[in-house]
């Protein structure tokens, strides 16, 4: 990172309906670039919070063709930013399946980055069954792109669970997830694993989430954040739509990586 700059992670509460949600999605866009956001992050399912699980599947596009392509391309042409664009369902080899997808749009519209989820989210408990795997297939490459701002590493909720995947692609100067944590895991541990991340890859965390209920009945915890590499919480969204902004500073960066220089103390790997 080179000089300072804007991001903005914007907050959902997606529906049923794809055409609503790309929408909001532009107008939460707009938003962000008017108060100067040069990078803005789209939640998780953006797209659709359907009612079952083959929703996801049938409204499902081939890489590089398709609606929602096209509406996100726009999206980052017309506000002029680099667009991380939350995840949507792609075709993938298997029947039934699809792989949920980060791409990363350049200001012009061009697809710089495409980020498969890699580790799937399973969760039983208080009345409640999650299991992506039954329509989800976990793609298999860790992602780091450059955005000409600043190298962005790339996952997506429940990959943060995992920092191995973060190491791997280490150094970096920002890490990119976008979520939609249930209010059950969220209420419990988004936060705190939100920061760790931060302070141990010494870098700032743009989390963008889902936030509040659906028209599935299904509640997500919201608390979209911009965290820097010590740590601190500078912007967040609580529940409900909206945008937060925060700016990103490479002198905070270089500063806190060379007073405390734990990335060059690491041993293991």
């Amino acid at each position: 990172m080179k000089e300072k700059f804007k991001v903005a992670v914007a907050q959902m509460v997606s529906g049923t309906d794809v055409p609503a949600n790309l929408a909001t999605a532009a107008r939460l866009v707009r938003e962000a670039a008017a108060e100067g956001a040069r990078f803005v992050v789209l939640p998780e399912y953006f797209c659709l919070m359907g009612r079952q699980d083959g929703d996801k599947v049938a409204i499902s596009e081939t890489f590089g063709h398709g609606p929602m392509q096209s509406a996100l391309a726009a999206m980052a042409r017309e506000s002029g930013v680099w667009l991380a664009a939350g995840t949507l369902p792609l075709t993938c080899p298997e029947p039934g399946k699809v792989f949920n997808t980060t791409l990363v749009y350049s200001p012009q519209g061009e697809v710089k980055a495409r980020y498969d989820k890699i580790h799937l989210f399973g969760f039983t408990g208080n009345g409640e069954r999650y299991c992506e795997s039954d329509s989800i297939l976990a793609g298999a490459t860790p992602v780091k792109v450059d955005i000409g701002l600043a190298e962005v590493a790339c996952g997506i909720c429940y990959d943060l669970r995992f920092p191995e995947l973060f190491r791997t692609l280490s150094p970096f100067d920002a890490m990119i997830l976008p979520a939609a944590f249930t209010a059950t895991t969220g209420e419990a541990h988004w936060e705190v694993l939100m920061r760790a991340r931060a302070i141990e890859n010494q870098c700032y965390v743009l989390a963008s989430a889902q936030g509040g209920t659906h028209e599935n009945g299904r509640k997500t915890h919201g608390q979209s954040m911009i965290i820097d590499p010590w740590g601190k919480i500078l912007a967040q969204v609580d529940k409900g739509e909206g945008v937060a902004v925060a700016e990103l500073d490479p002198e905070l960066l270089h500063s806190v990586r060379s007073h405390l220089p734990a990335l060059a103390h690491r041993v293991l790997n």
